[in-house]
């Protein structure tokens, strides 16, 4: 979002720029020059007037330049996946998170090994925040070579949303044509998903029984849209 756009939620919100300047800890008179595109809105303001306005966390900037995967605690993960109002951990949520899920999707599949409970979360997260950033979304997805899992993910939760009845003809539109992005560039290489290593056995196993949307996107995993508790 740019200064205009937090000009509009202020006033969508019902605050007047003094109220909304105490809130944020900042002047009048600098939110004025915010809203006029005469200073820059730092991420960290990006990240308070997110939580006064009461907007939505897809309303953040992501990390500026490229993003960088890097191995997160299973349990900060989870936090920031309840904090983003996922079901499934509904007991760890203490507030509203201030993560931008598109940064959360993605530091999830870069995991070498990734918890099932938390995958299980994912196929949830792309359809509660379908209309996050999705060029950004690929563009970092492609850096770091996570098209296969991202693809397979949005697979799973469009599946997910049909099986359960819940179609939203624009989010189904923004989805199938993510996929279908992340499709034209497909990796040719196999790789385990949530696991870092798997044994011999497992793995004769699952490629020769796994899903089919598994096998389309060149993953070892017997994850299908009927596993999924939970649906946005």
């Amino acid at each position: 979002m740019d200064a205009n756009d937090f000009k509009r939620a202020r006033r969508q919100a019902g605050l007047s720029q003094q109220k909304a300047a105490a809130e944020l800890g900042v002047s009048q008179s600098y939110l004025s020059m915010l809203e006029s595109s005469q200073r820059p809105v730092s991420a960290e303001l990006s990240r308070r007037m997110v939580r006064v306005y009461k907007l939505s966390p897809v309303s953040l900037p992501p990390s500026e330049g490229s993003w960088q995967p890097k191995p997160v605690d299973p349990g900060q993960l989870a936090a920031d996946l309840a904090g983003l109002g996922y079901p499934g951990f509904a007991h760890l949520r203490k507030r509203r998170s201030h993560a931008n899920p598109g940064e959360t999707l993605l530091t999830a599949l870069s995991q070498e090994s990734l918890e099932a409970r938390l995958f299980e979360a994912l196929p949830w997260l792309v359809l509660k925040y379908w209309d996050l950033d999705r060029k950004w979304l690929v563009e970092q997805a492609k850096l770091h070579d996570l098209q296969n899992r991202l693809g397979f993910v949005v697979s799973l939760a469009r599946k997910a949303s049909r099986r359960a009845g819940l179609v939203n003809p624009q989010r189904e539109e923004a989805l199938g044509e993510l996929e279908a992005t992340l499709k034209r560039s497909l990796l040719a290489r196999e790789e385990a998903l949530g696991k870092s290593k798997l044994g011999d056995a497992e793995q004769k196993w699952l490629t020769k029984y796994r899903p089919r949307d598994a096998r389309a996107w060149h993953l070892l995993t017997n994850w299908r849209p009927e596993a999924l508790r939970y649906v946005a």
